[in-house]
C-alpha cells in the first residue's frame, strides 16, 4: 500500500524556463542569452550551485565577475529566479492528496535562492511533509545520495512510495532502489497514475 507521494518539483509541481532564465540574467550585464548559457550551464556552474559547492554569496562573486560590474545581490536573485510558472491544476491533486493521509515529499535538483523564491511566491509547497535538495543534500538526481536521503524522508519502504518526475532517467534510478515511479507526463496522466493504484477514485477523489 502507497503511504508517502514523492514529486520533482520542475516541470511537475511548478514550470521553468532555463532560457529565460540566462535572457534575463543577460540583459543585467549586456551579454546575449546564449553567452550566460554557455557561462552557466554549459560550463556547469549551474549544477555546482545546485550540489551546493558554491553558495549564493560566491555565485553573487563569481557573476560580477564575469560580467565585470556590480549587482545588488537581490537584483541578482530576482532576474534568475523570476523564471517560475505556476501549475494550478496540480494544487487540487495535492489537497486531496493530504487531505487522505498521504505523506507528500518533494525531491528536486534545484538550489538554495530558486527553491525559497519558489516557496515564498506560490502555495504548491505549502502541502509538503518535507523536503529533499540537491543543493543540501551535496548530489544531484540521478545519483544515488539523493535517493539515499530521499530513503530517509518518506518514512516508509521504497515499495510504500509513489514517485513522479518528468525525466524517464531519474524514475528508472528510482525504480532500481524499489519506488513505484511513473513519468510525469501531466495531471490527468497523474490522476490515472493515481487511481489505477487505488490512491484516488475514478473520479478523481481521494480514496
Amino acid at each position: 500500500m502507497i503511504r508517502t507521494i514523492l514529486f520533482d518539483m520542475g516541470n511537475v509541481l511548478i514550470y521553468f524556463s532555463h532560457k529565460r532564465m540566462c535572457e534575463q540574467l543577460g540583459l543585467l550585464v549586456g551579454k546575449t542569452e546564449a553567452e550566460v548559457n554557455s557561462w552557466l550551464l554549459d560550463s556547469g556552474l549551474q549544477w555546482d550551485y545546485e550540489r551546493g559547492k558554491i553558495d549564493p554569496q560566491r555565485f553573487h562573486e563569481l557573476f560580477q565577475d564575469w560580467g565585470n560590474c556590480r549587482i545588488e545581490k537581490e537584483v541578482l536573485h530576482r532576474a534568475g529566479s523570476d523564471i517560475f510558472t505556476a501549475n494550478d491544476d496540480i494544487l487540487p491533486v495535492l489537497k486531496l492528496l493530504k487531505t487522505a493521509g498521504f505523506r507528500l515529499v518533494l525531491m528536486s535538483n534545484t538550489n538554495e535562492v530558486h527553491f525559497h523564491w519558489v516557496r515564498s511566491e506560490y502555495p504548491v509547497l505549502d502541502r509538503f511533509d518535507d523536503f529533499v535538495l540537491s543543493y543540501e543534500v551535496g548530489a544531484m538526481k540521478p545519483e544515488p545520495a539523493i535517493f539515499e536521503a530521499a530513503l530517509s524522508k518518506i518514512k516508509c519502504a521504497p515499495e510504500e512510495c509513489f514517485y513522479t518526475d518528468d525525466i524517464a532517467e531519474y524514475i528508472d534510478a528510482a525504480r532500481k532502489i524499489g519506488f513505484d515511479a511513473e513519468v510525469f507526463t501531466g495531471v490527468d496522466d497523474l490522476k490515472d497514475h493515481l487511481t489505477r493504484r487505488n490512491i484516488l477514485t475514478a473520479s478523481g477523489e481521494n480514496r
